[in-house]
């Protein structure tokens, strides 16, 4: 079956040898045009950084996680948009921007992406992010979002989560980029439920990469065993399910 042959704009266009303009999902121009803050550490949030056509696919493309936990994206059965969603933010021109805003090289620098579906109680917790991580870039698809639990706040210290700059709520399309550091203290009030995020990271090498991989990859093992346990532990107990005698 033969290739049928480009016409019209498209025609003159290849004739020249000039590539097709790429049709990004990602908002850079919001970007680029929003500020970077100091305060309490290096950050810069962006509403509505995906193309709002786009936004819809992107939430109803979230995969389908067991439970509360970061995953990571690869291994995962994602829907095309998803996928494009994920290469795009692993692409170039995205670490150029990142890189631009914070003044600072990425090339060649790693990055590891992972999903959270779910919160639970212990989620939250105020902390800093692992030395290895160079920037934390976060991207919220939750629809909607009216619970006082669950926005972000960064924090002026490790010990009071009132003390915040600034809160950030985890609706679709928001993204949140901070420089990791001593003092990038984060958390959010205790959210029991579904809260949508994307993490991607860049990191200082590889074996990172492949380190946290494992770690997650171990640590959903281990989740899903416990929960098996007290799922069984719950079905004696009720009396649904008799004990040998």
């Amino acid at each position: 079956m033969g290739v049928k042959p480009a016409t019209g704009i498209w025609a003159i266009v290849l004739n020249f040898g000039i590539e097709e303009p790429s049709l990004s999902i990602l908002q850079l121009d919001r970007l680029a045009a929003a500020p970077l803050e100091r305060d309490p550490f290096d950050f810069v949030v962006v509403e509505g950084f995906l193309d709002p056509a786009f936004r819809a696919d992107a939430v109803a493309g979230f995969p389908r996680l067991p439970g509360a936990g970061s995953v990571p994206v690869a291994g995962l059965c994602l829907t095309p948009d998803f996928a494009r969603l994920v290469a795009e933010l692993e692409g170039s021109e995205l670490r150029e921007a990142i890189a631009a805003k914070f003044g600072l090289d990425l090339e060649g620098r790693p990055t590891m992406v992972t999903l959270r579906g779910w919160s639970d109680s212990s989620d939250g917790r105020i902390h800093t992010d692992s030395r290895s991580k160079l920037i934390t870039f976060l991207l919220y698809l939750n629809p909607v979002w009216e619970a006082a639990e669950g926005r972000l706040r960064l924090l002026r210290g490790p010990e009071d989560l009132d003390d915040y700059a600034v809160e950030v709520a985890p609706l679709a399309g928001t993204m949140l980029a901070f420089r990791r550091s001593e003092n990038s203290f984060h958390g959010h009030r205790p959210h029991i439920g579904e809260r949508r995020s994307l993490q991607l990271n860049w990191v200082s090498e590889e074996r990172v990469v492949r380190r946290e991989l494992a770690r997650h990859r171990w640590s959903a093992k281990g989740k899903a065993l416990a929960e098996g346990w007290q799922a069984l532990l719950d079905r004696v107990t009720s009396g649904r399910m008799p004990v040998p005698r």
